[in-house]
């Protein structure tokens, strides 16, 4: 294999799913054998960082280039980056969150690693059109990472992206790490047993659309005999919080609903539910389900934009439900119920490490 010097180049590592995915991409390229370096904007960190892995802090995000954000601030910035780049002399440059910046750069191997499906993202049409015409600036001619084919094809069809090129690369995994997270204890609420309950883990947002997976579960136990308890693992901002409250408690939910926050480590509760639910308008590749499937839970998902199609494959394409067939739903949830699926290794061989990385590796030569 040609050993290659690969630079990533993002805001800061605090909190999310693109930090937590680029680090660990990042790590396993170096421990692959090739020279990898991570470039941050500002020194803002959360993650663990893995032991070995080359973290530089170029510090030209600041407070005062927030407050006066202008395109000439960006260029300034992006000076500073590419005086670095020149520095350490990478032959691929992947951007990540921070793209108002790296859009200014002048390098011949650069990929602009796009997480999210902005097309779903704006039911405004005027703000649709307006966030539309960002990436069309901002990407178009460039060279494009997609985090899924739906993100690459929405770009594309929906968007109207007419970049350099799109390559969709999805995010890798191991399967270990996860088991060795899910083996830590449990605690479940009196009266939810191991294997006998649903679980939905996300933010509580508009986007995420709770209120779709309630009256759904509600629908599933009135209509299809459901009696298993729904667990909610997130949290989100007090008013949001407030409304899923008082949902649950108008569809008379309070004793089979339990709503247990956020949680650090949430794998033991995957790894001993019945199944993972996913209800959101919108995703670019949803890493829950990918994780649920790794430590052999079956999921269930609405076919939303984008990704859930690409993850429930094979006979898991039955518990993928069109996004607004609430009925459909809820019976999908009683009968994963009654005949939950068992999950091979099959159903997520796409996703790991060893699937995934050679296509980070075949970037400099446009195979990928």
């Amino acid at each position: 294999m040609n050993h290659q010097r690969i630079a990533f180049v993002i805001e800061d590592l605090y909190g999310g799913g693109a930090q937590k995915s680029l680090l660990y991409t990042a790590d396993q390229l170096r421990q692959r054998g090739h020279a990898v370096k991570v470039f941050t904007l500002r020194d803002k960190v959360e993650h663990r960082l893995p032991d070995g892995l080359d973290i530089e802090n170029l510090a030209v995000v600041t407070r005062l280039t927030k407050a006066t954000s202008t395109v000439l601030t960006e260029k300034w910035q992006a000076r500073k980056v590419q005086k670095a780049l020149e520095t350490w002399r990478p032959e691929v440059v992947i951007s990540c969150s921070c793209d108002k910046i790296t859009r200014h750069l002048d390098w011949p191997n650069l990929y602009f690693w796009i997480k999210s499906d902005v097309s779903a993202k704006f039911s405004d049409p005027a703000a649709r059109e307006k966030a539309f015409a960002k990436v069309r600036r901002f990407y178009g001619g460039r060279k494009v990472i997609a985090v899924s084919k739906g993100v690459k094809e929405n770009l594309e069809q929906v968007v109207g992206l007419e970049a350099e090129t799109i390559i969709p690369i999805y995010n890798p995994y191991e399967r270990e790490p996860f088991v060795a997270m899910a083996d830590e204890p449990l605690n479940l609420p009196p009266g939810v047993e191991k294997g006998r309950y649903l679980l939905s883990v996300a933010a509580i947002e508009p986007r995420k659309r709770q209120d779709r997976l309630l009256r759904a579960y509600r629908q599933a136990r009135d209509e299809h005999g459901l009696d298993v308890p729904l667990v909610l693992l997130g949290k989100g901002k007090p008013e949001n919080e407030q409304r899923l409250k008082a949902m649950i408690g108008e569809l008379g939910l309070d004793d089979h609903i339990h709503w247990l926050g956020y949680t650090a480590n949430p794998y033991p509760y995957i790894l001993n539910a019945l199944a993972m639910v996913l209800t959101s308008d919108a995703e670019g590749l949803p890493r829950v389900l990918i994780e649920a499937l790794l430590l052999h839970t079956p999921v269930i998902s609405v076919d939303c934009p984008s990704g859930p199609k690409e993850i429930l494959t094979q006979e898991l394409e039955d518990f993928l439900v069109a996004r607004d067939d609430e009925a459909g739903l809820a019976s999908a949830l009683a009968r994963m119920a009654e005949a939950p699926v068992t999950i091979e290794p099959r159903h997520y061989q796409q996703f790991l490490t060893q699937n995934v990385l050679p296509k980070f590796e075949a970037l400099q030569s446009g195979s990928a």
